[in-house]
């Protein structure tokens, strides 16, 4: 079954590589379904690309983090119905952009910006980590959860591993291979995990 595109529209936000803008706009759903839409920075020098087909949503984000665009693509079911979809940069696991409802991509947007103005210009200046005191808060209090058997997945397994980003840790599961992104960029981000008793992964199996 197809999702009702009627009367709906979806929000779009990126931050531009070049002038480091941050750049949201929206679409109702019945434009965006009548083929390619480009949605252009100011500044003329980025623009994110999305393309609605029947069984399939494909994007070229723009990325601030590594200045490249990335080849995207979920299904149109999601693309309609979830309050707010993330895309990441696969070298960062940074948050590249944001599809959604208003108010939580205007949120995502804020937060990503703050994660921006920790990371700075300089490309030679970057370490292992974003803010390597956040990570290890993030990873504490993962610990903590993990301790007292909360880390799970919905296909029922509780065996996973984890891998530290850059900005980011992502959380799979070793049966069926599902996987989960935590981000660990700013405070806030310690705030979120701090207040989970369980994290359940997104499993590929029904669970």
């Amino acid at each position: 079954m197809e999702p009702d595109i009627r009367n709906k529209r979806r929000y779009f936000a990126y931050i531009c590589p070049d002038c480091r803008q941050s750049v949201i706009a929206w679409r109702d759903l019945g434009t965006l379904a009548e083929g390619q839409n480009f949605i252009k920075c100011p500044c003329g020098k980025s623009e994110l690309r999305v393309h609605f087909e029947p069984h399939r949503v494909r994007m070229m984000v723009p990325c601030a983090y590594c200045g490249r665009s990335h080849a995207t693509i979920c299904s149109p079911k999601a693309f309609v119905e979830q309050r707010a979809l993330v895309f990441s940069c696969k070298e960062s696991g940074l948050a590249c952009c944001f599809v959604g409802e208003e108010g939580p991509v205007f949120a995502e947007t804020a937060r990503l910006e703050q994660a921006l103005d920790k990371m700075g210009d300089d490309q030679s200046e970057r370490g292992t980590f974003l803010d390597a005191n956040i990570m290890e808060e993030v990873l504490g209090e993962l610990k903590d959860i993990a301790s007292r058997g909360g880390v799970r997945c919905s296909c029922g397994s509780r065996k996973w591993t984890f891998r530290p980003n850059y900005s980011s840790v992502d959380l799979m599961c070793t049966v069926c291979g599902g996987e989960m992104r935590l981000p660990a960029a700013t405070a806030d981000d310690v705030d979120d995990i701090c207040c989970r008793e369980t994290i359940v992964i997104h499993g590929r199996k029904p669970g």
